[in-house]
This record gives C-alpha cells, sequence and structure tokens, in this order.
C-alpha cells in the first residue's frame, strides 16, 4: 500500500490504544503517552519500507524487485525492527523514556503499537497483487492478496477522518477537508473513481464524523467504527477477488481446453468491487507454450458493463472487443523451453525470475505483465544487453519463483 494509508493506519491505531489505556496521572505524562504512542505506531507502520536503502545492494531493476518488499517484510526480520525502534525511541526522546521507567501502561502500550504497526504493514501490503512473503526464510513463497488497489480512498477516509476529528483547530479541520475531497474529485474527474463511489466516499466521511460528535467522553468510537469498516471493506474485496478469478478461469478453459490455467493476477479498481483487471497465466505441455492475457472484468455486467468501469484504468476497453462481463485487452505466447534455458543460462534472468509473475519476453527483454500490457517499459523492464558483461550478484534473495509451475516440465511433478 502506499505510505499515506501506512501513516493513517498507524496513527489511528495509536490513538485507539492510547485512549484505550487508563489515563496518566497528570496532563504532561498523558500528552507524553499520547505522542509516544502515535509516533511509535506511525514510525513502525512505515518502518518495514526502510528496504528501499537495500536495492542498490544489485544494478536497477533487480535492486528494488528483490529488495523492496524484502526481508523488512517478514515476521522474522520485524523482531529486530521492533527492538532498534524501541532503542531509538528511548534513547532519543527523555521524556518518553522518564515516562517508560515510571508507567506501566506506558510500556505496555509501546509494546502494543510497535507490534500492531509492523505486523499491520505487512498485513496492507498483502492485500494488492504486488506480493509479499512474510514468512521467509521457513517458507519464501510469494502470497498475493489480489483484493485491494495499491491507492485505495476508503482506508484514507475510514482512518482520516476520525484523527481529522482530533485536531482542535477548526480551520485546521476544514482545510484538510478539503483537501481530501479535493483530490477525491480530481481522481474521479481523472477517471480512476466512479462518481457513485466519490459519493459513497463522501456519506463515509459524513457518517464518521457524526459517529465522533456523538461518541463518549474518550471518543473511541469512530476510530472502531473505521476500523470495522475498513475489515469488512476488505473482506468484500476478497469475495469479489475470487470471483473474479474463478470469471477468467472459466472463460479461458472454453477458450483454449487443452491449456491450464495456473494463476490470474487480479487488480482491483479503487472502491469499487465490481471492476477488476487481470493478467492470466496458461500452460499448454503438449505444445511446450505458455500464454498470458491482459484483460478487464465487471462482476455485475447487468448494472456495470465493463465498458462503465474507470476509464483511466480500464486500458481503453470498449463494448466491441468484448461482452459487458470481461474483455481481453491483450495476449501473447511464450516458449517454455526458450524460458527454462534463459533461466538456467543467465544467473540475472534467473535472480529476476524470483520476482516476476507474469513473465513477458522478447529477444532484447522481459517484463512483468502485473505492471503494463505486452512489452510496456516498466519498473520491472530488464533488459539483457544491460545485463550482458556483468558478474553474478551476491546479493540475490532467496525468493521462491513465482513461476516455478513453468520452469520445470509437468512430469516433475510441479505444483501450480
Amino acid at each position: 500500500m502506499d505510505n499515506l494509508t501506512h501513516s493513517l493506519i498507524g496513527l489511528a491505531v495509536g490513538e485507539l490504544v492510547q485512549r484505550s489505556l487508563a489515563p496518566e496521572p497528570d496532563h504532561e505524562r498523558q500528552s507524553t503517552r499520547r505522542g509516544l504512542l502515535l509516533f511509535a505506531c506511525w514510525v513502525a507502520s512505515n518502518f518495514p519500507d526502510l528496504d528501499l536503502f537495500l536495492t542498490p545492494l544489485i544494478s536497477a531493476p533487480l535492486g528494488y524487485l528483490l529488495h523492496h518488499r524484502g526481508h523488512t517484510h517478514t515476521l522474522l526480520y520485524a523482531i529486530p525492527q521492533a527492538f532498534l525502534l524501541w532503542a531509538m525511541l528511548w534513547l532519543c526522546w527523555p521524556s518518553a523514556r522518564k515516562l517508560l521507567s515510571e508507567s506501566g501502561s506506558a510500556r505496555m502500550g509501546l509494546v502494543v503499537t510497535v507490534v500492531l504497526g509492523l505486523v499491520l504493514h505487512l498485513l496492507m501490503d498483502y492485500l494488492n497483487s504486488y506480493g509479499i512473503h512474510p514468512f521467509h526464510p521457513f517458507d519464501s513463497r510469494w502470497l498475493y492478496g489480489d483484493m485491494v488497489f495499491i491507492l485505495e480512498p476508503v482506508f484514507w477516509i475510514a482512518f482520516g477522518m476520525p484523527l481529522l476529528m482530533t485536531l482542535r483547530r477548526t480551520g485546521l479541520k476544514a482545510l484538510i477537508a478539503g483537501l481530501m475531497l479535493g483530490v477525491l474529485v480530481f481522481f474521479t474527474i481523472r477517471g480512476f473513481l466512479l462518481w457513485p463511489s466519490l459519493i459513497a466516499l463522501v456519506l463515509l466521511a459524513i457518517a464518521i464524523v457524526a459517529l465522533q460528535r456523538t461518541s463518549d467522553s474518550r471518543g473511541k468510537s469512530a476510530l472502531i467504527t473505521g476500523i470495522v469498516l475498513s475489515m469488512g471493506f476488505v473482506g468484500m474485496q476478497g469475495l469479489a477477488s475470487n470471483q473474479a478469478k474463478l470469471s477468467v478461469a472459466q472463460m479461458l478453459q472454453a477458450q483454449a481446453p487443452a491449456s491450464e490455467v495456473l494463476d490470474a493476477s487480479m487488480s482491483a479498481f479503487p472502491t469499487n468491487p465490481f471492476c477488476w483487471s487481470f493478467v492470466s497465466i496458461e500452460r499448454d505441455d503438449a505444445a511446450g507454450t505458455y500464454a498470458l492475457r491482459r484483460g478487464v472484468l465487471s462482476l455485475a455486467p447487468a448494472v456495470l458493463p465493463v465498458a462503465g468501469c474507470p476509464a483511466s484504468l480500464a486500458e481503453g476497453v470498449s463494448q466491441a472487443q468484448g461482452t459487458t462481463a470481461i474483455v481481453f485487452v491483450s495476449q501473447e505466447q511464450g516458449n517454455l523451453e526458450s524460458l527454462r534455458k534463459m533461466k538456467n543460462e543467465n544467473c540475472h534472468f534467473e535472480a529476476w525470475l524470483r520476482f516476476a509473475r507474469a513473465p513477458s519476453l522478447n529477444e532484447t527483454e522481459a517484463s512483468d505483465s502485473r505492471f503494463g500490457s505486452s512489452m510496456v517499459k516498466n519498473f520491472s523492464s530488464f533488459n539483457f544487453a544491460d545485463f550482458k558483461n556483468r558478474e553474478c550478484s551476491r546479493f540475490i534473495p532467496g525468493w521462491d519463483f513465482p513461476r516455478a509451475d513453468l520452469l520445470a516440465p509437468a512430469a516433475a511433478g510441479l505444483q501450480p
């Protein structure tokens, strides 16, 4: 997820933990504890993204692809991150150090906020199609949620509005609320959101504000409501994603019964459970080929046909290209033997395959089709010539191959 979402979640969870603890005996200690817990949860919610400092270990694009969402995005390496953050706060914040040495509730609150911040970062990053491998080194497989768009305004409203209401200055509240509304209107005009989605977000914001105004003196109701609504939204998106994958598989099996559908990488449209973009991966062992197909589908074509999905994310689909339910935007075919041979002979390409979920190749470069149509350059694009005379890197992490099901013959008994 984007770091604005991570930050809002960290601040909201820190505020909720603060308000759930028994108050400190005086205002100064209470104020210090609030600042400590909000800051700690905010930092913890962004801490794993410090792995970006590791990307120079390998030449681009491999450094980013293999080290971002890497070791710092695992449960094992969350432990030293928690201790490091605790140590930094203890050493650099004298008033917090004094409070922690005297207050058991402050110590408990700090443990809870740091742990929740780190774990929630991993959970939120899991939700989209980029993936994480949280159980490395015990299980180094990539796990993909395929549920939520990487920029999701529902979280901005659900966590941001309760936080906004904690501000004391009315003018500042109005300014931030106006900026938030302006951003959402801009996204709608630019074709990333539908107008009904914008209306739903505004109504959600109004409901949270009203709830906060009528809540109990400790003001937890809106925060809890935001968390519950976010969990419900994620659950709805998970069900919709599974249904979308089933629809893609059924369509592909009807079109190409000789091929085996291995995977469908799903990307949700923001604040829209009906529209989805996808990249499918199929294998045809008899022909020695694999296929990638990009497309857009609607789970409610009678209400919202594919052509009505947000234009900036729908890749220019039109009703004439397919049905009201699904449109294939592009497709390509690759050779399994060539893929396996290049993997065995080129250590740099072998490293790239530890990231690529939908590997698209031609004679000069490779690209992951999750992030652009066939051979359109994106941050995953790997140019063979750039690595032709380079030595193999010593800093390749041991992530499992997302497409291990393409890299070995079916007779080897490899499971998709």
